[in-house]
């Protein structure tokens, strides 16, 4: 106990110069935008996958869009994570995408119910 105490210190007092680093650890700003869903009954992964690929030029263009991941927990959750430099370009880049039909078939899958969805300041970040 005494030794995980002592690496848990380490790693505190670490984390604020972390942050104040340059490429190895990032300022505090950005929005990460987490949406946890369920597909709709039936729909097969692989074509899923497919289809949140087909996202990827529309997404990427988008003023303020930074990084994305998609993962699954292997019993039919999903989170899809978005990365945006504020919380203002994030809703500027759903509403946009929303309206364009080349998301249609990925949100298709999604079931509407399952949603859920909110839009987090990132506080600290390590890495790229």
């Amino acid at each position: 106990m005494t030794i995980l105490k002592a690496i848990l210190g380490s790693m505190l007092l670490m984390a604020p110069a972390d942050a104040m680093a340059g490429n190895g650890g990032g300022a505090p700003g950005g929005v990460l935008e987490l949406v946890r869903f369920r597909l709709v009954a039936g729909h097969d992964e692989g074509v899923f996958l497919a289809a949140a690929k087909g996202t990827e030029g529309l997404l990427a263009a988008q003023a303020g869009f930074v990084s994305r991941r998609l993962v699954s927990d292997g019993k039919g959750g999903w989170l899809d994570m978005v990365e945006w430099s504020s919380l203002d370009a994030a809703q500027r880049g759903a509403e946009q995408v929303m309206a364009e039909a080349a998301f249609a078939p990925f949100m298709a899958m999604i079931d509407p119910a399952s949603v859920q969805m909110e839009h987090l300041p990132i506080r600290w970040q390590m890495g790229d």
